[in-house]
């Protein structure tokens, strides 16, 4: 992989839908192109000011984020992927 670029597990077939727990039921009142009869996988995002970190832990995490970046763009990464091989190679 080139140095800098950071690969993503991303896809275009990925979208994001708004819902609402209401009554212990997830309520969704979006409306979408998806075909009927798609199944989607929803996934709770919690309420960032509501979080346990805190404002020392945010701190901390945005130090590292910010040392993480700067990483990136002086090329100093390893691939997730040969992260993986490396760990299936030692355990053989």
């Amino acid at each position: 992989m080139e140095a800098g670029r950071v690969k993503t597990r991303y896809t275009d077939a990925m979208v994001s839908i708004k819902a609402r727990v209401q009554g212990g039921r997830i309520v969704v009142d979006e409306a979408t192109d998806l075909p009927d009869g798609t199944e989607v996988e929803l996934v709770a995002v919690m309420d960032h000011s509501e979080d346990a970190l805190g404002a020392t832990g945010r701190a901390a995490v945005e130090r590292a984020l910010t040392q993480a970046a700067t990483d990136i763009a002086d090329g100093r990464l390893v691939d997730g992927d040969e992260v993986l091989e490396r760990l299936q190679a030692r355990d053989r």
